[in-house]
């Protein structure tokens, strides 16, 4: 995958803004190679602070332990429901949970 081809997938597929879960299935068509070409890009850029070039990435590829750093990186900055999105897009049940059980509490002080 020449860089041309890596700057036009990952154009392709920008999450939107906001809370609803965009895709739960990588871009189809990657070769195991690519990916962890694009993985090792990525983990490059999140290590360097470039969170959103990282992210574009993880998410094209499905690399769930990517996602779950960008979750971890958005709960430090105590933006909970961001962090849920990308926990959810890694498929990780345990994260999610926690998150889901604070906003029930949450919402049963409201009610209350």
């Amino acid at each position: 995958m020449n860089d041309l081809d890596l700057k036009n997938t990952l154009s392709s597929h920008s999450i939107p803004d906001g809370f609803i879960k965009v895709t739960d299935k990588p871009v189809q068509g990657l070769s195991s190679e690519q990916k962890a070409i694009l993985n090792r890009k990525g983990n490059v850029l999140f290590n360097e602070g470039k969170y959103d070039a990282a992210c574009r990435i993880f998410v094209t590829t499905g690399y769930s332990d990517g996602l779950v750093r960008i979750g971890d990186m958005y709960m430090k900055q105590n933006r909970s429901l961001t962090a849920l999105k990308y926990y959810v897009l890694a498929n990780n049940k345990a994260k999610s949970e926690n998150i889901y059980e604070k906003l029930s509490q949450i919402i049963s002080i409201l009610i209350k």
